[in-house]
């Protein structure tokens, strides 16, 4: 098992090593200067196998901002993947010629899986419906910056809660920190996992579902806008079935408190009216702005040893078990070990977090 320090999962690091992140962007947005030299000579990869804008950007921004250099792809076409080469011969050739491997990938657990056997420290850019922990990040450091605090937030997440990484890192990382409180906002058929339900209750957040923005938008001080992801759903119909059912315009806007921030992963497609733009509580595109400074302060922490993840896999090997998730990233690279966690009864995949 590889020993780098990588970033798959944050649940994997301590409050302390998140708060580090956070603090030391703080700086780098005061000072970026002081900075500009930290990574001279370092090389980061980026293996895009989906699309991406202000992921991909920020972190090639980040790294230039640090003074190092970049190699890579962002379209898996144009690559050996083209040809049948699995995951773990990419990313086992790439990392030996990188310092720092940042990647995305569509099939769940695939950073992980990736880790095992790299050469260098993984950067978790995004892996299927599953986690997004550096847009967590991102968003830690806007609330910090903007509403100064970490703890005893009401925070209303929106839109298509089963699918979406960001969201399901969001509150995993938030639902570690005294106080917060969660509206869950999405259709029957959209609502976060049961997983991710439980481990806000493990820790003793509480956490309510709403049907609609104008139900839940009254009290929070941060409400967190996703897209409806036509990529996640099996058909064109049942995409369609879903769509346009969460937009936040100027009327519900009129209904939020003064101080709400209005947050959004980006890219949108039309559950933000662009004439909420011009509200001075749509903070979105000066999020996007933050995470190149997170992501610096990832950068850096990761090269210079500074945070101590817990190792990769934490479960035990069980040869005669299989993920049944179709999206798990075991299902398309059969040599990786089956592990799984025990969660009472029930065996949850290494790599995925489903339920067996």
């Amino acid at each position: 098992m590889s020993a780098y320090e990588h970033l798959i999962d944050l649940d994997d690091y301590s409050d302390e090593d998140l708060d580090s992140i956070v603090t030391l962007a703080q700086d780098i947005v005061k000072y970026p200067r002081s900075y500009s030299e930290r990574c001279g000579g370092k090389i980061m990869a980026t293996l895009f196998y989906e699309p991406s804008t202000r992921t991909q950007m920020s972190f090639q921004t980040a790294m230039l901002k640090l003074g190092g250099t970049l190699i890579g792809f962002d379209n898996p076409s144009v690559s050996s993947v083209a040809k049948g080469e699995n995951l773990k011969d990419t990313t086992k050739i790439v990392s030996g010629y990188a310092d720092i491997l940042v990647m995305r990938n569509p099939f769940e657990g695939s950073a992980k899986a990736a880790a095992l056997t790299a050469c260098c420290p993984i950067i978790n850019a995004g892996d299927g419906g599953h986690l997004h922990p550096t847009q967590t990040l991102t968003d830690m450091l806007t609330l910090k910056m903007e509403k100064g605090r970490l703890d005893h937030l009401k925070i209303g997440v929106c839109g298509d809660l089963m699918n979406g990484r960001t969201v399901h890192s969001l509150l995993k990382a938030l639902s570690c920190y005294e106080g917060n409180e969660f509206v869950l906002i999405s259709t029957k058929e959209l609502r976060l996992p049961d997983y991710i339900k439980d481990i806000i209750t493990k820790r003793g957040c509480k956490y309510t579902e709403a049907f609609s923005i104008e139900e839940a938008v009254g009290d929070l001080d941060m409400l967190y806008m996703t897209r409806i992801q036509r990529e996640r759903f099996a058909s064109e119909e049942e995409y369609d079935r879903q769509k346009n059912v969460y937009i936040l315009d100027t009327d519900k806007m009129a209904k939020a408190p003064k101080d709400m921030i209005v947050l959004h992963p980006l890219p949108r497609v039309d559950e933000i009216a662009s004439e909420v733009d011009d509200d001075p509580r749509a903070l979105y595109f000066k999020q996007a702005h933050y995470g190149v400074y997170v992501r610096m302060a990832l950068i850096i922490s990761i090269l210079e040893n500074r945070i101590h993840p817990l190792p990769l896999l934490k479960g035990e090997i069980i040869k005669d078990k299989h993920c049944h998730n179709p999206k798990c990233i075991t299902s398309t690279e059969p040599y990786l070990p089956n592990s799984f966690k025990r969660s009472g009864d029930a065996l949850v995949c290494d790599y995925c977090d489903s339920k067996l």
